[in-house]
């Protein structure tokens, strides 16, 4: 997104920072609800280089075999090369950065991983205004695709994106699609949602509206389709071809995913960073689908970006 920094207004970054500790604890709250059986564990640090953050993880719940929901408040006096990569002249200025990360790895294999990440930087020089943007967004990762869990995703995607522009939506969409990419297997991960970078096309106030609408559609898109597909019964084909889509779902994060590798790379908790992997997975050399089953519908149909909102309306 083309930058233009507002002159005027400053950025708050205490009200970014109090958004994003209530939207960690009202989708904690609410996944506790989902899943009845199992809490939070609750877990706060501190960063030798500055700030911390609570990594709060769920595990072995009856519907959710790890949720982890963290938040991080940290600053130094380098930003990483994977925050750098697209602002070169940033090298080597001090930074602040703040965010919230969501991801699900349900136990049916029937509900979707789903991830969410909010964020936000201010860099430079200590004798220059800052510089400062947002990034973000939400995707859904199915086993096992259903045209009406997807459009729902989609149209909530494009209600938080409404009151910002009529293209914001596909613009959006289409950067998720192109982002959420395994590369070496030439496949994207799921089905899309949202996703941008680099965000201060508008004033400071417009960013952050925008950044709080994300934020709050991330539970209205992802519960239905919770609700809907929980109690879908299931057995040990459904269970192996879900720890493969999670196979797929550690590549893309260890090989590509830029939070993972800002947060390696400046020097922040493993634990924290590493919350996002399954707690089970496996590969299995040169699998392939049987021809017309489900799973080879899930990359037929699903795994392929398409104009999912422009389909049904067509």
């Amino acid at each position: 997104m083309a930058p233009k920094q507002d002159s005027v207004l400053l950025p708050d970054t205490e009200s970014v920072a109090a958004f994003l500790r209530s939207l960690q604890e009202e989708i904690m709250a609410e996944i506790e609800r989902l899943d009845s059986s199992a809490c939070f564990r609750r877990d706060r640090w501190k960063r030798a280089e500055g700030g911390g953050g609570e990594t709060c993880v769920l595990t072995d719940g009856a519907a959710f075999e790890q949720a982890g929901v963290a938040f991080s408040r940290i600053h130094g006096d380098t930003l990483p090369p994977a925050a750098t990569a697209r602002r070169p002249e940033l090298a080597g200025c001090r930074y602040l950065a703040t965010g919230v990360s969501v991801v699900l790895h349900p136990r049916n294999p029937y509900v979707p991983i789903a991830h969410a990440n909010l964020r936000f930087f201010t860099a430079g020089r200590t004798d220059a205004e800052p510089v400062w943007w947002f990034g973000g967004g939400f995707d859904l990762t199915p086993c096992y695709g259903f045209a009406e869990d997807v459009l729902h995703w989609h149209r909530t995607a494009r209600s938080a994106c409404a009151s910002f522009g009529e293209d914001l939506y596909a613009e959006l969409k289409a950067w998720c699609d192109g982002y959420f990419r395994i590369r070496h297997r030439d496949e994207v991960r799921g089905v899309g949602g949202l996703f941008f970078d680099d965000l201060n096309r508008w004033d400071f106030t417009t960013c952050f509206a925008f950044t709080r609408s994300v934020g709050n559609h991330f539970l209205p898109a992802y519960v239905p389709i919770f609700e809907r597909r929980r109690h879908t019964p299931y057995a040990d084909r459904e269970r192996s071809f879900q720890l493969l889509r999670r196979g797929r779902y550690v590549e893309f994060n260890l090989i590509y995913d830029r939070g993972t590798l800002f947060g390696l790379q400046s020097g922040g908790r493993s634990a924290s960073i590493l919350m996002s992997l399954p707690p089970l997975a496996r590969w299995e050399y040169d699998w392939r689908p049987e021809p017309g089953s489900p799973e080879a519908r899930l990359a037929d149909e699903f795994l392929r970006p398409r104009d999912w909102l422009g389909e049904e309306d067509a």
